[in-house]
């Protein structure tokens, strides 16, 4: 009877020694919401962190679709004794766009509206650069630019197709081009070959603009007036991607919010006067598109 006793003894000992292992295994309540709140700190932590990653990676691609941008812009003047590819625009004074049914580097109109040419890839095949860009019209594209309106979102759009233009002084502007000079900016060299750039470190081909303005690939200012007329982009950190005849290229960022405006549908609010006190970023870009016809054989400026 003893023995029994002992046993039974013992088996209720070990029950309550795995029972009590048992709920030790869990987790209480407090302890969840502990492993909940570390794990909710640490992902605040973590996505800025990644956000950023993300943006440093889009700015890289936007820069290498530049880059190959100016190898076929070269190629093409290489095959072409020098001469510079087309870049067809509007008369400033009319607010006109460039014609689409003219050979260009590149012929379709963005706009707000649904549009094919918005996203219609086929657009490379009838660009002038495209057979040296291997008929990707990736290389048009910044990866950060998702910029639609909201009809264009409600059709189910997720992007247009171009997000680059070309500095309205290099190449032949077509009917703009009167007595060798541009009529948009007649004191202005327009450059026609590449041999005639005199400074290709210090002059721009090809850049993301504002989606608002972008309209053609025709970028243009007007030097002697303090407005934008059309405007950089700044889809890198309120920065924007540039690539220079050189073949370099390098992201700007933008010193001023009257620059860095929203990449929406009249975020721009063109044309925009720019205050005396803010025009550093409209220099930087001028003092990069182009030099006064007077000073065209002076020695080059510095940056």
């Amino acid at each position: 009877m003893q023995l029994v006793c002992t046993i039974k003894s013992n088996a209720f000992k070990a029950n309550q020694v795995q029972s009590h292992s048992r709920s030790r295994t869990g987790f209480t309540l407090m302890e969840l919401l502990i492993v909940v709140a570390v794990i909710g700190i640490l992902a605040a932590m973590l996505l800025p962190a990644l956000s950023r990653s993300k943006s440093r990676a889009q700015a890289i691609f936007c820069l290498s679709n530049n880059k190959q941008l100016s190898f076929a812009w070269e190629m093409y003047s290489s095959d072409n004794n020098d001469q510079l590819v087309y870049n067809l625009g509007g008369r400033i004074d009319t607010k006109g766009f460039a014609p689409r049914d003219e050979p260009n580097w590149v012929n379709n109109i963005m706009d707000w509206e649904l549009s094919p040419d918005n996203t219609n890839n086929s657009f490379v095949n009838n660009s002038m650069l495209g057979s040296y860009a291997s008929f990707s019209s990736k290389v048009y594209k910044c990866p950060a630019d998702n910029a639609l309106s909201d009809r264009q979102r409600n059709a189910g759009w997720d992007s247009r197709v171009r997000s680059v233009s070309m500095n309205a002084m290099i190449g032949n502007p077509g009917a703009l081009l009167q007595n060798g000079v541009n009529v948009n900016n007649p004191t202005y060299r327009q450059y026609l070959k590449e041999s005639e750039i005199r400074n290709p470190s210090m002059t721009f081909v090809f850049l993301d603009e504002h989606p608002d303005s972008i309209n053609d690939g025709y970028f243009v200012e007007n030097p002697y007036e303090l407005e934008w007329i059309d405007l950089p982009a700044s889809y890198h950190n309120g920065g924007s991607s540039f690539s220079f005849a050189d073949g370099h290229s390098e992201l700007h960022y933008w010193l001023y919010d009257s620059t860095r405006r929203p990449a929406k549908e009249d975020g721009a609010q063109l044309p925009m006067t720019i205050h005396p006190t803010d025009r550093a970023d409209f220099d930087w870009v001028i003092r990069r598109m182009s030099v006064e016809r007077s000073t065209y054989n002076s020695p080059p400026p510095h940056p």
